[in-house]
This record gives C-alpha cells, sequence and structure tokens, in this order.
C-alpha cells in the first residue's frame, strides 16, 4: 500500500471508529421500546405491517447485514490486493451461512422458497451462484459445482469430508474449519508492520472459536481428545498447536480452563459452565481487538478491527430488536444481550462500564 493510501485508510477508520458503540450509548438503546428503537436506527421502513413476526427479524438482520457489508465495501477500496482478499475472507463468513443454509435444504429437502426467503442477500464478490447452486440434485453436486470458484479449496475438502463420513454434522464443521484455517494462511502470509497486529487480531478470534469448539466436542458431544483436536485450527496467539494437544486431554471443564495460558486462566476462573465462558471469551477478543484498534500502526489492522467491533455492535442492536419484536420482556432481553463482552470492549478506550455494572 503507497503511503497516501495508509493513510487515507487509518483517517478513513478513525473516522468510522467514531459509529461504535460507547457504554452510555448501548446503555441508552437498551432502554427503548421496539418503536423508539427503530426510529432510533432508521429502521422503520424495514418492518413493515403486513410482514410476519419472522419475515421482520429476517428484514431487521439482512438491514444490519448491509450496513457492516457497506462498511467493508467502503474500507477495502484503497487496499492492495493481499489486503484486499483478507478482509473479504473474513466477511466471506455471511456467504457460507448461506452456504450451510442451501446444504440443509438439499440434505432434509425443504420447500425452495422457504430457503430462498431464509438466504441473505450479498453483494458481487461475496455472493455465491444461489440460482445455479439451487438447481443441483444433491449435497455432492453442490459442492462440486462450489469447487469452479473462489470456494473451491474449502468446497473440495467439505465433499471428501462428507463423502467418508455421510454426517451432516461433519460436513458443516469442515466448513467451518476451512473457513478459519484460510484467514490464519492468509494472516501469515503479511510482512512488515501488519504481520504482528494481524497475527494478534487473527489470534484473538481462533482462540475465542478454539476455546469454545474444545468445549462442546469434548464435553457437550463427547467427543476423543484425537477426534477434538482434529477440528481446531491452531491459533498464531495463545491456543497454539502445543497447546492444544495438551488441552483436549483434559478430563473436565473446570481442568481444561485451569490449563488456559495467561490471561484465559486468570479470566475463567470462577466460570461454571459454557454460557459463562463464552461471555469471557467473547469479552477478552473484543479488549485484544480494541486495542489493535487504538494502539496499530497498520491499516489493514485497524480496518478489520473496526469491522470486527462494528459486528459486535450490530449484533447487540439485532438482539435487541429482536427481542422486541418477539414481544419478550425487557428483563428477558436485557439478559440476553452481552453486556460483558461490550463492557470489556468499551472498557479498553474508557476505563469504565456501566453496562458491565448493570449486568
Amino acid at each position: 500500500m503507497s503511503a497516501a493510501a495508509h493513510a487515507y485508510l487509518n483517517t478513513r477508520v478513525s473516522v468510522m471508529s467514531t459509529r461504535l458503540l460507547t457504554p452510555e450509548r448501548a446503555n441508552n438503546l437498551l432502554g427503548l421500546e421496539l418503536p423508539e428503537l427503530t426510529e432510533r436506527l432508521e429502521l422503520q421502513a424495514v418492518i413493515e405491517d403486513q410482514l410476519s413476526a419472522h419475515a421482520k427479524v429476517r428484514a431487521l438482520e439482512q438491514a444490519l447485514i448491509q450496513t457492516l457489508l457497506a462498511d467493508v465495501s467502503v474500507l477495502i477500496r484503497p487496499m492492495n490486493p493481499a489486503e484486499r482478499a483478507l478482509v473479504l475472507s473474513w466477511a466471506r463468513r455471511y456467504a457460507l451461512f448461506n452456504l450451510k443454509t442451501l446444504i440443509r435444504g438439499k440434505l432434509y429437502d425443504l420447500d425452495p422458497e422457504a430457503i430462498r426467503r431464509d438466504l441473505y442477500d450479498l453483494p458481487p464478490g461475496l455472493r455465491l451462484r444461489r440460482d445455479e447452486l439451487f438447481r443441483t440434485e444433491n449435497v455432492l453436486e453442490l459442492l462440486r459445482v462450489l469447487e469452479q470458484g473462489p470456494f473451491s479449496l474449502l468446497a473440495r475438502q467439505a465433499r471428501e469430508v462428507y463423502e467418508q463420513k455421510r454426517e451432516p454434522f461433519a460436513l458443516e464443521a469442515a466448513i467451518d474449519q476451512q473457513y478459519y484455517s484460510d484467514l490464519a494462511r492468509q494472516t501469515m502470509r503479511f510482512q512488515g508492520d501488519s504481520l504482528q497486529p494481524l497475527r494478534r487480531l487473527i489470534g484473538a478470534l481462533l482462540d475465542r472459536v478454539d476455546l469454545l469448539w474444545m468445549l462442546r466436542f469434548r464435553f457437550a458431544y463427547s467427543f476423543s481428545p484425537s477426534e477434538t483436536f482434529y477440528q481446531l485450527v491452531p491459533s498464531p496467539r495463545l491456543l497454539h498447536r502445543e497447546r492444544l494437544l495438551d488441552l483436549v486431554n483434559r478430563e473436565n471443564l473446570r481442568q481444561l480452563l485451569d490449563a488456559l495460558p495467561e490471561p484465559l486462566a486468570t479470566r475463567m476462573a470462577d466460570a461454571e459452565d459454557l454460557i459463562e465462558v463464552q461471555r469471557r471469551v467473547v469479552a477478552h477478543q473484543a479488549e485484544e481487538t480494541r486495542h489493535i484498534l487504538t494502539q496499530s500502526a497498520s491499516g489493514v489492522a485497524r480496518a478489520l478491527a473496526y469491522l470486527m467491533l462494528r459486528e459486535m455492535d450490530l449484533m447487540l442492536l439485532f438482539a435487541l430488536l429482536q427481542g422486541g419484536l418477539l414481544g419478550l420482556p425487557r428483563d428477558v432481553i436485557k439478559s440476553a444481550v452481552d453486556p460483558h463482552a461490550f463492557g470489556a470492549a468499551a472498557n479498553a478506550a474508557t476505563g469504565s462500564s456501566p453496562l458491565a455494572a448493570a449486568a
């Protein structure tokens, strides 16, 4: 990236970062009823009266995803090809949601119109060849068609797994594993000032994913240590290959959490279940991500950090909107939102967390 493009990207990220929720703004939103919230977010037109509650939820989710992807399109413009490819690979997870929806439709012979309604509308560069994939006869043919494009490696490995095991769970796990492996590979190809902040950023993401996958596979699904390790993607940060080999052999949740490296071990000191672990490891990732946004000089690392935090904010807003549409009590909606993670992210910048205190 040229010096001018680098300066432009960093300036753009700094300007866009003012959109991120502060604890005060988030706390104010938590107190709003649905009509006030949609008006504040300028989303009234999205939830038309004639739509069902499910359709309104989908429309709001689609609108928030479009907001995130619009930010992606702005930030990748000054990037060089490698930087643009990394950011688009991160955003491609929404295409994978569509792919999983299509796969489930084939596996369980679901109504095509219902499947179409559940697909996200994505921009060029992230979009699957939906019509072509729809016309395939089965999952294996769908994956073979997908091998002729940007998802070729992912599709080939997913097809090979499905041909061997014929298990829907193994197929979706292979897709997720390939997605995160590709992010890690692309990160390690960077050189210069961007390498270390990107290692820390993607490492925090993989630390979160690996910890939650380990706990689910070992203690919820009763996978063996070797089966669990096979599903994981070594992190360039805390949970690297050797650490994962040790952790998967722990016999229960407490032993595994006690064996984590710092600062994860301290953070998980009194966590008793998967839900609490998830809250705390998301908070850890948010802190790491905020650090890159505020302290790094790398334009691509700061841009990706901003997008990750922006996605967390939009998930919080979606939880509030969805709860309102489904008519859930306010206390239930507030308990469903994850103020622990949000407060931790904000703490790095403000030193206080009204949301965490309120929780």
